[in-house]
């Protein structure tokens, strides 16, 4: 059981703590030998984005959050996690991360059902912090709405922080969507021709893409998706609303094409229907470890 009454300590009274233990965690290399990763992602409730399948405020318990979460990272075969300074703040003082893969979340300003989703400021972390706080990359969300200003906006920043990161030799995990606004609210294209189209605009994003990773929706004909690149991909979980065993059945086909790395998932993992997080996690590992990287 995570030592919440210790957690509320250090925050009131030795906010320093955080430094110290980002200081002292035991890192590792991004990549083991074989080649894959396993990233669970936590950075949801910044953007306002609290709901699972029909529970509005799923995510809003942070202690419940926590819990799910730590009992993730001590699963085998899970290499870090993918969240905003809160989130990873609270894991380091609960000593959760040490020996993961730190990934920090860094534009969260887009939040969801506003009129300014599109123009997703960068309102978390930054390429300074991620790298002197000893984190392995930034991972930013970059959705493209020809018809709406805010989306350059987004394109500009995205640009910026892969530039930003690639010069402190980080990961820039990029996360690209095609989107367009029905009644309102902010849909995401999941036709594989969109997708792809969105991976090209976001491969040329910045001065360089030596350090740049793509996180990208597990859609009908990923073949295609992945034809578009020579990027390094990790699959998004997505809305956790289908089928589990239908979406592990999608997630095995596609981390079986070429250039697939492995998962980035939260939602669907972190709140499987059966309320059994460790076995939910061990199947999604189960995946991505049987496939070998080409």
């Amino acid at each position: 059981m995570p030592d919440f009454e210790r957690l509320r300590e250090l925050r009131a009274h030795h906010p320093g703590a955080v430094a110290e233990a980002a200081a002292s965690r035991d890192r590792r290399a991004l990549l083991r030998r074989d080649g894959r990763l396993m990233i669970v992602a936590a950075d949801h409730p910044a953007r306002g984005a609290l709901g699972v399948r029909d529970v509005a405020d799923a995510m809003a318990d942070r202690y419940d959050l926590l819990r799910r979460l730590v009992i993730t990272l001590q699963r085998p075969g899970v290499d870090g996690v993918l969240g905003t300074p809160d989130i990873i703040e609270d894991l380091l003082l609960l000593g959760a991360l040490d020996g993961k893969i730190v990934i920090g979340s860094m534009n969260r300003g887009g939040l969801q059902g506003a009129a300014f989703e599109l123009d997703d400021r960068f309102t978390g972390y930054d390429a300074a912090t991620i790298a002197a706080m000893g984190f392995d990359g930034g991972k930013m969300l970059a959705r493209i709405d020809l018809s709406d200003p805010g989306s350059v906006a987004t394109l500009e920043s995205c640009a910026r922080a892969i530039t930003e990161l690639a010069a402190r030799g980080l990961m820039a995990m990029v996360e690209p969507f095609i989107a367009h606004r029905v009644d309102d609210r902010v849909v995401n294209d999941l036709t594989a021709v969109a997708v792809r189209r969105s991976v090209a605009v976001v491969s040329g994003l910045g001065t360089t893409s030596a350090y740049t990773w793509l996180k990208l929706p597990v859609v009908d004909d990923m073949e295609l998706v992945m034809s578009g690149t020579t990027l390094p991909a990790l699959l998004l979980g997505g809305d956790p609303s289908g089928d589990p065993e239908q979406t592990y059945a999608q997630w095995k086909q596609a981390l079986e094409l070429p250039g697939v790395r492995g998962l980035v998932v939260g939602r669907a993992l972190l709140y499987p229907p059966d309320g059994d997080v460790a076995a939910a996690v061990d199947a999604a590992v189960s995946l991505v470890r049987a496939g070998s990287p080409t």
